[in-house]
């Protein structure tokens, strides 16, 4: 082989590496924007679950506290009618 083929060998095989490079970096963006895509995703999903959550636990808290309130009252209702049955004794 003379220095003109070398030359050749050598210029077609940088221009294989700088293809192969391009084609690798294109794929690894690529891939990386949908990696991306598919956190964003499942963040929004965590944050409609947690709005979900917060909602229901106010929602459990208010009931709460109603079925609080309506305990209450019975007490009340039970103390009066005690009272009314030990003074009919």
């Amino acid at each position: 082989m003379n220095e003109h083929e070398w030359q050749e060998v050598i210029g077609t095989i940088g221009m294989f590496t700088l293809l192969i490079a391009v084609v690798v970096t294109v794929i690894w963006q690529t891939a990386a924007g949908r990696r991306a895509k598919a956190q964003l995703a499942r963040e929004s999903e965590y944050k409609k679950l947690a709005e979900a959550a917060a909602d229901r636990q106010q929602r459990i808290e208010q009931q709460l506290t109603e079925i609080g309130s309506q305990v209450s009252d019975l007490r009340n209702r039970t103390d009066t009618i005690e009272r009314v049955l030990k003074d009919v004794e």
